[in-house]
């Protein structure tokens, strides 16, 4: 008898190792992250990704690719999760790549996102332009041409952002194709060409959003204006949702920022699921950790040292996500 009662217990050592620890319900389990390829929304990534170490996860290399392809990779289950789907902005990606069928929105990453167009205050001031309207007329829409051809220079997203789409229909929708040139590519790269401009005194125009650190550097009411639109108009119909900020209809929906998983991760981990759906971070900690980007911090290491300083900053409410994500079934 108790060489049997030996060796069971030895046979069940194994076993009982292999169980995940009650704070560790990730453990033994890996998780693949997916993110889009811009340095400045990493951060917000780094976060997630450490909650889910602390819950036992071993969490992969994160994939990098655009938001259509981002999503598509999700519903395949060639990635676990994102935190970078901006809920309205991204949709038709997301209902394109299989919606709710396929993938699981949880949380409000980043609530009261916002996008728009911006001048420069003193041409704004000087010419009286309020609305991206006035460059239907083209003498004010020549004030902003950067190259020569008597066309306003817009500084817009790179393609596959999904804000250029917005953008190229609004262009349509308010009858600007005549005095106004979309300009496309790296959007830091010219956005940086933009800044320069300003600086020289020029008159500036380009599409940005809220949190991104270019909001720093050009600052609303004091160096830029948002221009207002004629009235609502976005692509597939539904002007319905919001796009008033501070009393000005900027014309992009006021957005939120949500985790997304591949369905079955999110069955199969309940904890993981839980933890995503309570990350939270402000729209002004991620611009003031962009800015920092800016400010020659951009390596990889300097942004996972930012998110380790934010979750040590935050720890108790941290530690409280970590808990609803321990207690999930």
């Amino acid at each position: 008898m108790a060489r049997v009662l030996t060796v069971t217990a030895v046979t069940l050592l194994p076993i009982h190792a292999m169980a995940a620890a009650p704070d560790k319900p990730g453990q033994g389990k890996s998780v693949t992250p997916i993110f889009p390829p811009i340095a400045e929304e990493r951060f917000r990534g780094e976060i997630a990704m450490a909650g889910l170490r602390e819950l036992g996860y071993t969490v992969k290399d994160p994939k990098e690719t655009e938001y259509p392809t981002m999503m598509v990779a999700l519903s395949q289950g060639d990635a676990d999760f994102t935190v970078h789907l901006w809920e309205k902005l991204h949709d038709k990606f997301y209902q394109r790549a299989g919606g709710d069928g396929a993938m699981m929105k949880v949380g409000n990453v980043i609530p009261g996102v916002v996008q728009g167009y911006l001048i420069d205050k003193k041409t704004a001031d000087k010419y009286g332009v309020k609305s991206l309207g006035d460059l239907k007329d083209p003498k004010i829409a020549k004030l902003f041409d950067a190259n020569g051809d008597g066309k306003a220079d817009l500084t817009g997203c790179n393609p596959g952002w999904g804000c250029e789409l917005v953008t190229e229909h609004h262009l349509k929708a308010y009858g600007l194709e005549r005095t106004v040139t979309h300009n496309r590519g790296s959007y830091f790269a010219l956005m940086a060409d933009t800044i320069t401009r300003y600086k020289q005194g020029q008159p500036i125009l380009y599409v940005t959003w809220m949190p991104q650190w270019i909001s720093g550097v050009l600052v609303p009411g004091k160096d830029v204006v948002w221009l207002e639109v004629p009235r609502t108009d976005l692509p597939g119909g539904d002007n319905s949702v919001n796009t008033i900020v501070d009393g000005k209809n900027l014309g992009f929906a006021l957005d939120t920022v949500k985790a997304v998983l591949n369905k079955d991760f999110a069955k199969k981990n309940p904890a993981a699921r839980e933890f995503l759906a309570h990350v939270q971070i402000s729209a002004d900690d991620e611009s003031a950790q962009n800015l920092r980007m800016q400010n020659g911090e951009k390596s990889a290491e300097d942004v996972r040292r930012h998110a380790a300083e934010w979750v040590k900053q935050h720890r108790a409410q941290f530690d409280e996500w970590l808990a609803q994500a321990r207690a999930a079934k």
